[in-house]
């Protein structure tokens, strides 16, 4: 069944975890005893499906290597070096809600192409929508009705404004209406209204109250924090510089990704964003993380950072309020998100 469309344009165009619950706290170089010990433990529970049902829960791509590279896998929060269970369903970008997922994954086309799957609890397709490009984001809000996912319809990197263009979607569920591009939305730099064929959307994430949203608009070689109003369809940058936001879940807070360096050597640094001050705090995590974080809870966030091979990654967390040190949490592993209680 074909969806509703709300706009479509055609253009080319993620209480603190604490130190003690983490079993791997190195943050060494890839060839340290500390680094191959942790690569070694990699396990895998078999006894229990992985099920979103589960709260307390962090769930991720598992990229160990082996019959379940690609697919989502889960460990306990409290316990993140653990056996890993590890499901059938490959995605390239995966994301939980209370009540399903979000799976972006790629679709064997002759053009690049993706495929956006919801999933219910026990990992199972419920819905899908057929998406050009190459898989790069995917978000649900709180509850789960609203989803976003965004692909690299040219290019392949943020590294550098103006060489790439991305395509990014959102879907209210309950609704079943698709926004397939959001470029279209009324936009207000300022107080100035903005239209400009080089718009490019990236990067959406929710608010509790399904309609509010924030993500990363880049026009005219800067790149701008907006919030999007999904009801009255508009949308008004909030700050320059501030890419691939991530609410914080009582939503007081944003987390993204702010560049600090020109070209593609550590362009980024993660930061924190208080929204009643609007003071930003740099994260104690010092290497370009090139990801759209999530928040374990309202004091810490993960993401994925790539190995110096550039081949593999892992999952790495640090306090939100700039103290602390990085941890790894994941070894072999990328695109985090954590299990909730069903509101």
């Amino acid at each position: 069944m074909k969806l509703p469309v709300k706009f479509v344009v055609a253009l080319a165009g993620i209480a603190a975890l604490a130190a003690a619950s983490v079993v791997y706290v190195v943050q060494a170089k890839a060839n340290s005893p500390e680094r191959q010990a942790a690569d070694a433990a990699v396990a895998v529970d078999s006894s229990r499906p992985v099920a979103l049902a589960e709260p307390g829960r962090l769930l991720f791509r598992n990229g160990a290597a082996g019959p379940g590279y690609g697919n989502v896998a889960s460990v306990p929060v409290s316990d993140p070096g653990g056996p890993r269970r590890i499901s059938s369903l490959n995605c390239e970008r995966f994301y939980t809600a209370a009540d399903g997922g979000l799976c972006l994954a790629k679709e064997p086309t002759p053009m690049p192409g993706a495929v956006a799957r919801f999933v219910d609890t026990a990992l199972g397709e419920v819905k899908r929508v057929d998406v050009p490009g190459i898989p790069n984001r995917a978000k649900l809000s709180p509850a789960g009705r609203m989803g976003s996912w965004t692909t690299f319809v040219t290019g392949d990197s943020y590294s550098t404004p103006g060489t790439f263009s991305t395509r990014t979607a959102i879907m209210d569920r309950e609704r079943n209406e698709l926004s397939s591009n959001i470029e279209g939305i009324p936009l207000r730099i300022g107080e100035v209204s903005h239209r400009g064929e080089d718009v490019n959307y990236w990067g959406v994430t929710f608010a509790a109250d399904q309609r509010t949203f924030y993500a990363t608009v880049a026009t005219g070689g800067r790149t701008y924090l907006v919030q999007g109003d999904n009801e009255a369809w508009n949308a008004r940058t909030v700050r320059e510089n501030a890419e691939c936001p991530s609410l914080s879940p009582d939503g007081t807070k944003l987390a993204f990704k702010k560049r600090v360096a020109d070209g593609d050597v550590r362009p980024w640094r993660e930061h924190v964003l208080d929204l009643a001050t609007m003071r930003e705090i740099p994260l104690a995590e010092t290497r370009s993380v090139d990801d759209q974080v999530v928040w374990l809870d309202n004091d810490t966030i993960a993401y994925g950072l790539p190995r110096e091979n550039g081949k593999e990654s892992d999952i790495w967390s640090v306090p939100a309020d700039g103290s602390g040190a990085a941890r790894l949490l994941i070894p072999f592993a990328s695109s985090p998100s954590v299990t909730t209680a069903a509101r």
